[in-house]
């Protein structure tokens, strides 16, 4: 008989919004991934949630249980630099929650880092996983849409008020809407077209009290398309979250994926309808033959899969897999982040470099 493999034991560093909706219940419905313990500094939500996992309350103490392999962070933006570094000096794999870190330079050092200590180390880009944008990949991979001439994405919210005592409102670095939902749409953006020439943004603040950036419109420039990203707090009626534009015809996608309620809700990922959207919320696509729609249908939105991630970190743990978000890729994130600060800051379109 094959004995069976023993599971990765995991820790999880923190356990607010991100931490108990995102990475918990997605690292628990992981096959060969055992999640073993949360540093939660005060409080019982995590013991409550999770009564069978260790609850240290200092690194040092999470540190000191040398079964831990694999440490998520998914604690404010500002601490993941300096966490990621003494887990990686622990001799453990890394995920880090987006954004890679506060600067490129500080991600620049984890990546050495990591390299010098032989570690994994990654970043929640989970987004890759939605349904709608495996769909708009496939399309674009396939050609579907002859050669694409304008990719446009939208994270539109209508939340007028402020959060009191929220740290993405604050201004320290790292907060804002624009280290928010920015590495989401950046990362797939790269995913689908590789590096920009140059970037412009306009990241500005639109709310009424606000002390950091909640809006944003930032193009990436390529030499023959052009990638629009863009994100407000006060859109009462969103736009479409993909609209993308080819030499053949269009494709159109309104809505978010179904997973993020999903698992606001308690829902545990699994199961044959886990990310599936309803047909009601799938995307149009238009075909042109000459200057008239040819044809016109509802492409079925593929399931997401937020799962997929954490099986593919597994995988390259032991060697089975190439690592899907490496390194260098959530290092091109950062340097459109920042390329899209200088590019606000100076008014100006800034090379990549």
């Amino acid at each position: 008989m094959i004995p069976e493999l023993q599971p990765i034991n995991v820790g999880l560093i923190g356990f607010g919004f991100a931490g108990r909706t995102f990475h918990a219940p997605v690292i628990r419905a992981v096959d060969g991934l055992r999640l073993a313990a949360i540093l939660q500094r005060k409080g019982n939500d995590a013991a409550n949630a999770y009564p069978d996992v260790r609850i240290p309350r200092t690194l040092e103490e999470f540190l000191a249980s040398d079964s831990i392999q694999l440490v998520v962070i998914a604690t404010p933006n500002v601490s993941h630099f300096d966490l990621a570094r003494q887990c990686l000096l622990a001799g453990r794999h890394v995920v880090i929650d987006k954004p890679f870190a506060t600067t490129y330079a500080e991600a620049a050092e984890l990546v050495a880092l990591a390299e010098r200590c032989g570690r994994l180390l990654s970043v929640y880009q989970n987004r890759r996983f939605d349904g709608d944008f495996k769909t708009a990949r496939k399309l674009v991979a396939s050609e579907a849409l002859g050669r694409v001439v304008l990719y446009e994405s939208h994270y539109d919210r209508y939340r007028t008020q402020l959060r009191p005592g929220a740290w993405r409102e604050e201004a320290e670095p790292g907060s804002g809407v624009w280290f928010d939902l920015g590495p989401h749409l950046i990362d797939q953006a790269l995913a689908l077209f590789g590096t920009p020439g140059a970037v412009s943004a306009d990241v500005r603040v639109e709310r009424d009290g606000a002390r950091v950036d909640d809006a944003f419109d930032v193009t990436l420039l390529y030499q023959r398309l052009r990638v629009w990203l863009r994100a407000t707090m006060l859109a009462s009626k969103p736009a479409p979250h993909f609209l993308i534009h080819g030499t053949k015809g269009s494709y159109v996608k309104y809505g978010l994926d179904p997973q993020e309620n999903a698992l606001k809700r308690g829902e545990l990922p699994g199961g044959p309808e886990w990310g599936k959207e309803p047909s009601e919320a799938w995307g149009t696509l238009s075909l042109m033959e000459g200057d008239k729609v040819a044809e016109e249908r509802t492409i079925p939105t593929e399931p997401g899969d937020y799962p997929e991630f954490y099986e593919n970190v597994r995988d390259a743990i032991l060697g089975k897999a190439a690592l899907a978000v490496t390194p260098q890729s959530a290092l091109s994130v950062m340097r459109v982040l920042e390329l899209a600060q200088q590019s606000n800051h100076e008014r100006r379109v800034i090379p990549y470099a």
